[in-house]
């Protein structure tokens, strides 16, 4: 557990980046501090690995004050994922992978077959393994940034904004990328975003900061959606709170009605369209038997026939419902 206590970080000019900071990050969840620009949710992050050292109070990791560590041993004990991935540029990406075990002095064929585990781990094709950074996409720069924080297998993950400088599928498909390793490798992570809907999406807890570095509230997303604790916090999720909230709604079963003639199906079942006349429509979204009611209204609400499509693991076609059938779920 990472805990805040009355931190406050203060410059000499006499700003208050962070003011009188106390919660409780929990081990092996994922902590999302989110707020608007000058909040100080950077600045918090970065005194968990004293690259920011606090002006007072105290912060502690399993309830050893960070200050009573050697803050190059802290550093390389923490992994840290910031915007456009901080790679090396004049190394490979198996190298800038490899920075940290090497660092620690372990021998170069377990540091190889690390890094080479790890780049396949973040979804990295091993060809790659040999290239520069310049030479990969931006989304394939963070998924080496998010490798090599995993490199020395460190208890703790900060992550400043990484997805933030990619393009909304490319972060869609990251964020994805995170929750999927997150079930596999249960760290504790510290994430940093100004965005409430990657906040609620990746944290199972969220801070809310406001400017000058005070904590406005600190809650799972399913009850900071639900219960605002004020009109700082109200604003700030946003007028469409209650659409977000059904993220959180998943009903054990929607009665899913049979797969319609017009849409139309390729030889595995996987929908590819619906007939229209003389044209093909495109699909819109689908979603799968148990996610949550936002995915299965998403569904209905982007396909151009009012039907959502409902898929199996395998991506083939199981049946679809309509706004009346998820506005049922939500009622009952």
């Amino acid at each position: 557990m990472i805990e805040f206590e009355d931190v406050t970080k203060r410059y000499p000019d006499g700003t208050v980046a962070v003011d009188k900071l106390s919660l409780q990050i929990p081990s092996g969840q994922i902590t999302v501090f989110v707020g608007p620009s000058g909040c100080g949710k950077t600045t918090s992050l970065r005194m968990i690995n004293r690259t920011i050292e606090r002006t007072s109070g105290t912060i502690s990791i399993d309830g050893d004050d960070v200050t009573s560590k050697d803050p190059v041993a802290l550093r390389r004990g923490i992994g840290y994922v910031i915007q456009h991935a901080g790679l090396f540029p004049h190394k490979t990406v198996v190298d800038n992978v490899a920075t940290v075990p090497k660092l620690l002095g372990w021998d170069k064929r377990k540091t190889r077959a690390t890094a080479m585990e790890l780049l396949e781990r973040v979804g990295l094709d091993l060809k790659l393994a040999e290239r520069y950074p310049a030479q990969l996409s931006g989304g394939q720069q963070q998924r080496v940034g998010v490798a090599r924080a995993l490199a020395a297998d460190p208890a703790i993950m900060l992550m400043d904004e990484p997805f933030s400088a990619v393009d909304p599928i490319v972060r869609h498909q990251l964020q994805e990328e995170l929750l999927r390793l997150q079930r596999d490798i249960g760290k504790t992570i510290v994430f940093v975003t100004h965005d409430i809907d990657e906040a609620i999406k990746l944290g199972d807890n969220v801070a809310v900061l406001r400017v000058g570095g005070k904590l406005a509230q600190f809650a799972p997303p399913a009850e900071l959606l639900a219960n605002p604790v004020d009109d700082f916090v109200r604003g700030f999720v946003g007028q469409d709170r209650g659409y977000r909230a059904l993220t959180f709604v998943h009903p054990d079963e929607l009665p899913i009605k049979p797969v319609p003639p017009d849409l139309v199906l390729d030889d595995d079942g996987v929908p590819v369209g619906w007939r229209a006349d003389h044209e093909m429509l495109p699909l819109g979204a689908v979603f799968k038997q148990g996610d949550s009611l936002r995915a299965a209204l998403d569904a209905v609400l982007t396909s151009p026939t009012g039907w959502g499509i409902c898929v199996d693991d395998n991506g083939k076609a199981v049946g679809v419902v309509d706004q009346a059938i998820v506005a049922e779920a939500l009622r009952s």
